[in-house]
C-alpha cells in the first residue's frame, strides 16, 4: 500500500510506502536475494552452509563459473536436484547476469521442491566484474575489478568495463 505525502519534494515521492510496508518489502527481498560480495565472503568459510548452483547451459559453464559451484542447468533442476542435493539444504542460484531471468526460474524450481533458496543478484557477470576469481578450462582466471561495480579502499579501482567474452545461454 502507498500513502500520499503532503510534503513530497518530488513527483517520485507523491506515493510512498508506509514504514511498515517498506520494512516488510525490503526484509522480504533480503529473504530471496543475496549479492556476489556476500556470497564470495560466505564461500571463504570452509562450511558456508549452502550449495551454490550455476543454472546456465553446458557451454556457458565451460566458459567459466564460480569456484565451488555445482552445475545444474535450470531445465534439469526438477529431475536432478533431489538426487544431488540433500533435502533441506539451503541453495543459492545464479545465471548469467541481471539481464537474464534464468536464476529466477531456477529459484522457483528449487522452492517448488522444498529447498530454502536465494538468488545471487548480478549472476556470473557481476562475479567477474567485481574481480572475483573464476574457474575456466585453463584453470583459475581473474579480471581486474570493474570500477563501476567495485570501489577499492583508496578510490575507484580504475580500468574500463571488462568484456570477458562469456555469454549467457540459459
Amino acid at each position: 500500500m502507498t500513502e500520499t505525502t503532503a510534503h513530497a519534494a518530488s513527483a517520485l515521492f507523491r506515493h510512498v510506502a508506509t514504514q511498515a510496508d517498506a520494512i516488510a518489502h525490503f526484509r522480504g527481498r533480503l529473504g530471496f536475494e543475496s549479492d556476489v560480495s556476500d556470497v564470495a565472503a560466505a564461500l571463504a568459510d570452509p562450511e558456508p552452509g549452502f550449495v551454490l548452483v550455476d543454472t546456465r547451459s553446458e557451454a556457458s559453464w565451460a566458459q567459466g563459473h564460480v569456484p565451488g559451484a555445482m552445475h545444474l542447468p535450470g531445465r534439469r533442476i526438477a529431475a536432478e536436484a533431489g538426487e544431488r542435493i540433500p533435502a533441506g539444504t539451503p541453495v543459492i542460484v545464479y545465471c548469467w547476469g541481471p539481464g537474464c531471468n534464468g536464476a529466477t526460474r531456477a529459484a522457483l524450481e528449487f522452492a517448488l521442491l522444498g529447498f530454502p533458496v536465494k538468488e545471487m543478484l548480478g549472476g556470473f557477470e557481476y562475479w567477474v566484474r567485481e574481480g572475483f576469481a573464476y574457474d575456466t578450462p585453463d584453470g583459475l582466471a581473474q579480471s581486474p575489478a570493474d570500477a563501476l561495480t567495485n570501489v577499492a579502499p583508496a578510490g575507484l579501482a580504475g580500468g574500463a568495463v571488462i568484456d570477458t567474452g562469456i555469454s549467457c545461454a540459459c
